[in-house]
Formats: C-alpha cells, sequence, structure tokens
C-alpha cells in the first residue's frame, strides 16, 4: 500500500515511530518499523546494550492507530496534517493504556510488524488491541483507547 505516513499523522521525525503502512481497513491496520542506530532514544536506552523502552513501542501502536482513525473515522473534510491549528479535531489522542505486556527485548536492525485491530468505537471514542512481532515472535501486546477531540482543547 503506497500511502505516506505523514498524509495520515501530525508526528514527524524524529518522534515518527511508523516507517510503512502495509495494509488499512476500518478494523484492522499493519505497519511496519525497522529499528535503527540513529533512533532519538536507542544510544542512551542503554549505552553498551541499547534496547527499544517499551514507551516507544506503546507509541508505534497508537500512532498505527492513529493512522487508522484518519482514514476511516475522520469528521473532517479538510483535514492537514502540516498546520494542526488548521484543524477543528485533534484526531487519535490517547485516553488510557491498559494490559500491556513485553516479551521480548527490541534491538538496533530488528524490523517490528504492528498489527492494530480495533475492538469498538462510540462516538469519538476508539478501543483497540495491539501486537508487535518481530520476525513472526509476538514482542508485545497492549490494549488502548484513543479519542477525537477538540483542537481548541489542545492548544
Amino acid at each position: 500500500m503506497q500511502a505516506s505516513i505523514e498524509n495520515f499523522l501530525h508526528h514527524r521525525s524524529p518522534y515518527l515511530q511508523v516507517d510503512e503502512l502495509i495494509e488499512s481497513s476500518s478494523s484492522h491496520i499493519h505497519t511496519k518499523k525497522v529499528i535503527t542506530d540513529s533512533e532519538f532514544y536507542i544510544n542512551g536506552h542503554f549505552p553498551g546494550a541499547p534496547v527499544v523502552p517499551g514507551a516507544m513501542m506503546q507509541e508505534m501502536c497508537t500512532q498505527s492507530a492513529g493512522i487508522l482513525i484518519a482514514q476511516h473515522y475522520n469528521p473532517m473534510s479538510n483535514f492537514n496534517t502540516k498546520d494542526p491549528f488548521h484543524n477543528e479535531m485533534a484526531l487519535g489522542v490517547l485516553r488510557s493504556i491498559s494490559n500491556a505486556k513485553f516479551y521480548s527485548f527490541v534491538k538496533v536492525g530488528d524490523v517490528l510488524d504492528i498489527h492494530i485491530r480495533l475492538i469498538n468505537n462510540l462516538d469519538n471514542l476508539y478501543k483497540f488491541e495491539g501486537k508487535i512481532f518481530n520476525k513472526d515472535k509476538k514482542i508485545m501486546r497492549i490494549a488502548f483507547s484513543l479519542c477525537n477531540t477538540q483542537s481548541e482543547l489542545l492548544y
């Protein structure tokens, strides 16, 4: 699937944590992230034995879910990812995280497949389950919710 991640998210380098959109539907998204030694967090976590922080894996999941919301549940006809002040709504704002479990470490060179499934949505609240795999080995699972909210509440 050829689509620029930046068409769906306000995040930009170095905080953009999704490299590629593989597949997307209204209930599931599959994205990819390649871990390089140039990630802003990698050398400080931990020097001599760098691993990806769990919080960054969580961010990979929430950004992927944000793409799904922007693609399939965007209430705005004129959505602008380069100028967030332009948008009436902020899409995919983190509301909660639960049941996060980490099974393995992630290191430089790993290629992560991020699978997010929409469990349900009510109005502007979206509940998701996510899993991250490295070479078909599950390394993380998480449940979380995102919401769409009025932009003026954030700025």
